[in-house]
This record gives C-alpha cells, sequence and structure tokens, in this order.
C-alpha cells in the first residue's frame, strides 16, 4: 500500500509547488508590474471617455487572428419555424425575412430602436409602471432613475454594423469595412452572386412583391454551380486570403467585390432541404463551403424548406447586437408578414433589375480556389456535431426550487465531463458587458471549488449523500453562479482586466511579466469546455465550433419546460457520450430535487 502511495504523494507536492509558484507570480504581478500596468490603464481610459478600455484590444484581437473564421470564430444561430406552416415556404420565407430586416435597418437609422435593458433587480425595474415613469424623465437624467433601480440600458454602438458591413482581408491584421450608402443585397445561390436594390433612391424599401419577384428569378436560374466557387477563398487562413484578394483586384474584379462589400447583408438561398437538428447545425455553421460570404457582417440563410438561420461574423460584434436583430425579424415576419402564400410577385423585369455578378479568374486565382477547398473539406470532415434535448422540465421547474436555470446547465457540463474524463478542466461561459458604453464580453468561470465537490458527490459517490445534502450542494453553487454572473456583467470579472494589462505591457514593449508564461494562466486559457447560451423563442438552436482541437463547443438554452444542448467536437473528444453524461447528470439533479435517490 505504501508503494503505491508514493506516486499520489509526489504528485500531490508537484501539484503545492505549481500552486505556490503561481501564487508567488500573482503577488508579484499585483504589488510590481501588474500595479504600474493598472495605473497606465486607468490613466489611459480616463483619456478615452469616448469608448471602454477593452474595446480597441478587443477588435485587434478578433482582426489580428490569422487562423480561418469559420469555425474558429462564427458561430450561427437558427430561427424556430414560422408557426404557420405554409408560410415555410421558401420563397415566401425568404421575401417575409428580408422585408423584415430591412425594417429594423430604417428603424434603427431613423433612432427608433429602444435600447435592451439589462435589469439586475428585475422585480423593481422590469414592470410597465417604472418603464412609463422612466419616459418622463430627461435623457440626460434617465440614466440615473435607471441606476437607482439597478437597470442598465444596453450599449448600441455595435449596430450600425449589422448592415453594408464586411470583414476584410489584410495582412498581419484584417478591417471592418462599413459603407452605409449602399442600397443593394447581395444573394447566393449554388455558389451564383447576385445583387439588386432594396431600398429606392429615398432610402424606402423596396415593394415586398418586387423583392419577391427578384428572389423568385434568382430561385429560377438553372445555371449549373461554378466551377471554382469564388466564396471558399473566405475559409482560407486570413493572409492567404489577403494576398489571393489582392490578386483579385489587380485581375480586374474591384468593383464587383465592392457590390459584394457593401451590400446590406448577405442572403443564401440553398437548393435543399434540412434533414435534422445535426444537418442543420453543420448546414448553418459551415455548409459547403460554396453558398456563404463568411466575411459577411452575417449571412440570413434559408434552406429550400424555409429552414433558417444567422451566420455571424464575430469581430464586429457579439451576441447581444445578433439576438436583438434575429428576434425582432422573427417577430416582425411572422407577426406582419409582408406577403403570403398567395401573394403574386411583381410583373417587372427581374432581368434588368438583377444583376448577376461574375469573376474574372486567372490561373493563381483557380488554384488559390482549389486549394482553399481541398483544405475546408478536409477540415470540416474532422467535425462532430450533436445535440440533445432534455424533457423532464426547464426554467419554470428550477425556479420553483429557487435555482439558477444556468447554473444547474452549467453544473450539468462539470458533472458530465467528470464522469466522461475524470477530472475538471478549464470552462469559460460569455457574458455580455453591454451595460457599459462599448462593452464587449467578460467570462464567467462557472468551474469552482463548488461545482468540484457537487460533482464528484453526485459522480463518484451520490450513495453517501442523501437527497438534502445533494440540494443543499446544487444551492451553494447556484449562489456561487449567479455572484460571478453579476460580477462578470458589471464589469468585475477578471479574464479581460488581465488580457487588457497584457495588450498594453505588449503595446509598450515591456516584457512580458512572468504571471502570463505560467503555465497555470495557459491552462486556465486553455478553454476545453466552451460554452454559450442564447434564450429566445425565437431560437430553434445555436451553436460554434469548440475554441481548442482538444476541446467541446457547447451551445445550449434552458426553455419553460426542456433543455436544449448542441455540442460540437474534433477527433480528440466525443460528443456523443458527452451529451449522453449530460442527460444523466440532469436526470440525477432532477432526481435529487426530487427527493429520489440517484441511480448508479
Amino acid at each position: 500500500m505504501r508503494i503505491s502511495c508514493i506516486p499520489c504523494h509526489g504528485l500531490i507536492l508537484s501539484f503545492l509547488e505549481h500552486f505556490r509558484k503561481t501564487e508567488q507570480f500573482c503577488k508579484s504581478f499585483a504589488n510590481g508590474i501588474g500595479k504600474e500596468l493598472h495605473e497606465q490603464l486607468v490613466a489611459q481610459d480616463k483619456q478615452n471617455k469616448h469608448t471602454s478600455y477593452i474595446s480597441g484590444p478587443w477588435f485587434d484581437m478578433y482582426l489580428a487572428a490569422r487562423d480561418p473564421i469559420v469555425l474558429n470564430f462564427n458561430p450561427f444561430v437558427a430561427f424556430n419555424p414560422d408557426p404557420k406552416s405554409e408560410y415555410n415556404d421558401q420563397l415566401t420565407r425568404a421575401t417575409n425575412m428580408t422585408v423584415s430586416a430591412m425594417r429594423f435597418l430604417k428603424t434603427l437609422r431613423a433612432n427608433l430602436l429602444e435600447p435592451e435593458i439589462f435589469h439586475l433587480n428585475p422585480v423593481k425595474s422590469d414592470t410597465d409602471t417604472f418603464k412609463r415613469l422612466i419616459r418622463f424623465v430627461p435623457s440626460s437624467l434617465s440614466w440615473y432613475g435607471a441606476y437607482l433601480v439597478n437597470a442598465y440600458p444596453l450599449d448600441m454602438s455595435q449596430y450600425f454594423r449589422l448592415f453594408n458591413s464586411t470583414r476584410l482581408p489584410r495582412p498581419s491584421q484584417d478591417e471592418l469595412f462599413t459603407d452605409d450608402k449602399a442600397r443593394h443585397l447581395l444573394v447566393l445561390r449554388k455558389g451564383h452572386f447576385y445583387v439588386f436594390d432594396v431600398l429606392d433612391q429615398d432610402e424606402n424599401i423596396v415593394s415586398a412583391s418586387e423583392i419577391q419577384a427578384h428572389l423568385k428569378y434568382i430561385l429560377s436560374d438553372n445555371s449549373l454551380a461554378p466551377e471554382f466557387p469564388l466564396a471558399y477563398l473566405t475559409t482560407e487562413n486570413r493572409d492567404i486570403w489577403a494576398e489571393l484578394r489582392q490578386k483579385l483586384v489587380s485581375s480586374g474584379n474591384e468593383e464587383t467585390l465592392r457590390k459584394v462589400d457593401s451590400a446590406v447583408f448577405c442572403l443564401c438561398l440553398d437548393d435543399f432541404p434540412i434533414k435534422d437538428l445535426v444537418h442543420l447545425s453543420h448546414n448553418m455553421l459551415h455548409g459547403d463551403g460554396t453558398n456563404r460570404w463568411f466575411d459577411k457582417s452575417f449571412n440570413l440563410i434559408i434552406a429550400k424548406d424555409g429552414t433558417a438561420a444567422v451566420h455571424f461574423e464575430h469581430a464586429w460584434g457579439d451576441g447581444v447586437a445578433v439576438l436583438r436583430f434575429f428576434n425582432e425579424v422573427f417577430k416582425d415576419s411572422t407577426q406582419a408578414p409582408a406577403v403570403t402564400p398567395q401573394s403574386q410577385p411583381a410583373s417587372t423585369d427581374s432581368s434588368v433589375a438583377v444583376q448577376k455578378l461574375h469573376f474574372k479568374l486567372n490561373d493563381a486565382l483557380k488554384s488559390g480556389i482549389s486549394v482553399a477547398k481541398e483544405k475546408f473539406d478536409a477540415t470540416m470532415k474532422t467535425l462532430t456535431i450533436d445535440c440533445i434535448q432534455f424533457q423532464r422540465g426547464g426554467k419554470e421547474f428550477l425556479k420553483k426550487q429557487k435555482l439558477s436555470p444556468d447554473s444547474v446547465a452549467q453544473l450539468a457540463f462539470q458533472m458530465a465531463f467528470l464522469r466522461q474524463y475524470g477530472q475538471t478542466v478549464a470552462t469559460y461561459e460569455s457574458c455580455s458587458t453591454a451595460a457599459f458604453k462599448h462593452g464587449r464580453t467578460e467570462t464567467i468561470r462557472p468551474a469552482s471549488i463548488f461545482t468540484k465537490r457537487c460533482s464528484e458527490a453526485f459522480v463518484r459517490e451520490p450513495s453517501k449523500h442523501s437527497a438534502g445534502e445533494l440540494q443543499q450542494m446544487m444551492a451553494q453553487c447556484a449562489k456561487y453562479h449567479s455572484q460571478l454572473t453579476k460580477e462578470a456583467a458589471m464589469g468585475q470579472g477578471f479574464d479581460r482586466h488581465l488580457f487588457a494589462l497584457r495588450y498594453l505591457a505588449t503595446a509598450k514593449g515591456i516584457k512580458l511579466p512572468e504571471l502570463y508564461l505560467d503555465p497555470a494562466y495557459g491552462r486556465i486559457n486553455h478553454n476545453i469546455l466552451s460554452t454559450s447560451t442564447l434564450n429566445s423563442p425565437a431560437v430553434n438552436l445555436g451553436g460554434f465550433a469548440p475554441v481548442v482541437s482538444d476541446g467541446f463547443g457547447i451551445g445550449y438554452a434552458v426553455h419553460d419546460n426542456w433543455i436544449g444542448c448542441n455540442v460540437s467536437s474534433y477527433p480528440g473528444r466525443n460528443a456523443r457520450e458527452f451529451l449522453q453524461c449530460v442527460e444523466k447528470a440532469l436526470e440525477d439533479m432532477f432526481d435529487a430535487l426530487e427527493g429520489k435517490a440517484i441511480k448508479t
């Protein structure tokens, strides 16, 4: 027995040594270079009151990344079907969603879009009475009124980049391009590019029947798919794509590319129906690479059966802006549709109004497209996506138990990974900081000593604990998770602060502090469990790829009476098995909450 314990003893000593080293690095950083950098950051922040300290560095982080943006950065969110089934016809839904998107654009540009509110105390502030009162307060004072009841209007500075915007590949660092004077829509179908105006010269939306006629014309084009689909180039390494784009420009395609870049948005019409949720995820996250312009601020994708999704580029903005647009488009297109399935398209000459774009491709460009296709196809084969729908209960049941629904979902992921791989790993949950001017996101760190203790009790020794004890542990986890969430949302997280200090050190040519070179800092930022939730009646499901090769990408939502989870992985991990473990964790927690014994 003694001999077998020696390796464990050595391991514990090794961990303690690492811990003490990390602790020392933290103390040195806090009292030395970290303190100096923080003072510089605060001074810089005071001099730049027009923005937030994280905005510039965060844009740079995204735009300087050279990895392909497909899978590495761009997520998707899929719409629920239109409740009126006949409205899910592809042409009808494409027309209605395009018109609704344009209505949103018009409302936004007329400054009539009310900001969303982040309620820290919804009982006081998320009421009709408060909303009526705050309307009568002068705008210069309304913020203070909201502050008194812990309600914060969310920053809307990202919204303008929803439209007429594209990420342009450049050597070393990309740039964001916006041309809000452009009035045309970009439509992709079978790898072909089409444009037509959706706003007239007076900035009014073109009639719905004309938009319908133009889309019908595009859907009736029987041209074969191009031999060299240009869209593959947007799936490339950014430096390679920057070089190829320069070749495109010098080959006489500058004006044509300008039409792509400046288009209001990109509508992708797919020529096949969606088979199931896994097919939906693969198609909306990456597709076959021919029928998306991944650099566009967003692609609105509509399949043959009317299944629709938004796929978006992440550098320009975050989920808050996209979800607002998404919700408004769903609500407007389903409740105030511009056309019905019986509507007749306008008798306009679409062959004149619709312009099909043609690109001049030399041998170097054709070769570049072929290489991009090979890389894309090879990478997509390595990605697995799977999902579950846990039907035993959701938000309603958990709130009755006085538990945060989000904390229970996060606890399920901790239990699942422990059951599958026997350990606790770095976990990332995204949290918006849009309550601040030019806020982006902060990290919630769901893995804690509380979740570790609770997960071990459920997974390793459930028979040693009564249902009451397990409930108590879950309540502790929920309480701590809620605290972390509030701290993150109100700018009290640590991840973005440390990121900004590191960015500042690099910008000033200061030697990178030891803290950032510590393996512990590397480990906490190697997020094996990367999680994100978008909850809305309009959302069917959302998803993204893992952020590290040995990780899981976990999109989830806790609905009123069920919990959905959509997981992606590369060959180093087993998504199906992980989801079985998530389901087991949820079953066990629901059993414990109902006072039942945990099944082993």
